[in-house]
């Protein structure tokens, strides 16, 4: 039998404005708590509030994205989304003061939160059917490869104009082109949810997958703490001046190489092997990254929650939507996709709170501890769990 077409142009302009959206996004990441304290002095806990609002906001949003997603047209919803958080990036070039950047940042996670489950549930509308699982393992890759491009561009715009306003601007103009393709996707009538279903908390958080989304909270944490603080971490702990680029693009090495290797076992639907691959190696790498405090340990540590964030993704993304019902898509997609924001905006908060009073060195350790059990509890629990409730 001959295989579906899984590169189609829809799914490739798809996955093109998925790059686009996260390019944007990671710029600006790993700089932001560089920005507050160089241009505001704000301080160690007061950063790790100021850049927890946005995902806040995000994880507000998510739920009730989710459900408009799936009752509303899908491409009106798409644009909308993606008009909201383009124009967002000029607010951060209009905020002269920490309070206004706060306000900007915060409100700026709604479209955010909104337009990632709008794009991704519009992925897997595009995909065929026979080819999902791999789809959506494949879709990550545009996540991966900005991740590996856009910190390392971000932090070399800065390091040689030491301008902000620059890295704002080029973050707006990339949304724009996101923007711009993800206009040009063509979408086919569907029944919408709300047509047959009656409103309830299943439209909003998929009830079915509640321990999936539970177990991703921890994973989420994890790398909120790393994502935010890896620079100020390598410069004040290890001594590593413009380290955070190139850890950021060997992290989406892994990430890529575990992406393609993982392919055919999502295509097989070995949902289970893949996660358990994926949780292990980045336990492992979150650990090396706080106990060899030197290069070979932060580096290492990179290429292993690379490769472990590369199988466990598509694996929780897909085992969730396996629990859901076809018109539930977007609810599914919110889900799992709420939990890691809860666990990322837990990890800038909490990790801000225990490196301004304890020490970033007591915080990377919570942030072993945390993985370690999370890992724990997807293999004594969550795997069955999820078996017993799989639809597809």
């Amino acid at each position: 039998m001959t295989k579906e077409k899984l590169w189609n142009s829809n799914y490739c302009k798809v996955m093109t404005a998925n790059f686009m959206l996260f390019f944007s996004f990671y710029l600006l990441t790993p700089l932001l708590p560089l920005y507050l304290s160089e241009e505001f002095g704000a301080p160690k806990d007061m950063i790790g509030l100021v850049l927890s609002g946005y995902t806040i906001t995000a994880l507000i949003a998510r739920p009730f994205s989710g459900f408009i997603v799936d009752s509303f047209p899908r491409k009106k919803v798409l644009m909308w989304c993606f008009f909201l958080f383009f124009i967002f990036f000029g607010g951060y070039l209009a905020a002269g003061t920490l309070l206004m950047f706060t306000i900007v940042r915060t409100l700026h996670g709604a479209p955010f939160g909104a337009l990632t489950v709008a794009n991704s549930t519009v992925a897997i509308d595009v995909l065929p059917s026979s080819r999902r699982n791999e789809g959506i393992g494949f879709y990550g890759l545009s996540n991966n490869i900005s991740m590996a491009i856009a910190p390392s561009v971000g932090i070399f715009v800065y390091n040689h104009t030491h301008d902000f306003q620059l890295l704002f601007w080029i973050a707006f103009g990339i949304a724009l082109v996101g923007m711009t393709v993800d206009g040009t996707v063509r979408l086919k009538d569907r029944e919408l949810a709300t047509a047959k279903q009656k409103l309830s908390l299943d439209r909003f958080f998929l009830l079915r997958g509640w321990l999936l989304a539970a177990n991703m909270v921890f994973f989420g944490f994890c790398f909120g703490v790393l994502s935010n603080y890896l620079a100020i971490y390598g410069r004040d702990e290890l001594g590593i001046t413009g380290g955070a680029g190139t850890y950021f693009m060997i992290l989406s090495v892994g990430l890529v190489i575990s992406r393609l290797q993982g392919s055919k076992a999502l295509r097989e639907g070995k949902l289970v092997m893949n996660a358990v691959e994926g949780v292990v190696f980045s336990a492992v790498g979150y650990t090396i990254f706080v106990a060899l405090k030197n290069e070979y340990g932060y580096y290492l540590s990179a290429l292993l929650i690379g490769l472990g964030n590369g199988h466990m993704w598509p694996a929780f993304q897909n085992m969730i939507i396996a629990t859901a019902t076809n018109n539930q898509r977007g609810t599914a997609n919110s889900t799992i996709l709420v939990s890691w924001d809860t666990g990322i905006g837990l990890g800038v908060l909490i990790g801000g709170f225990i490196a301004e009073h304890v020490g970033y060195n007591a915080a990377f350790w919570t942030v072993s501890f945390t993985h370690i059990v999370g890992t724990t509890l997807f293999i004594v629990a969550t795997r069955k769990f999820f078996e017993r409730r799989r639809l597809r």
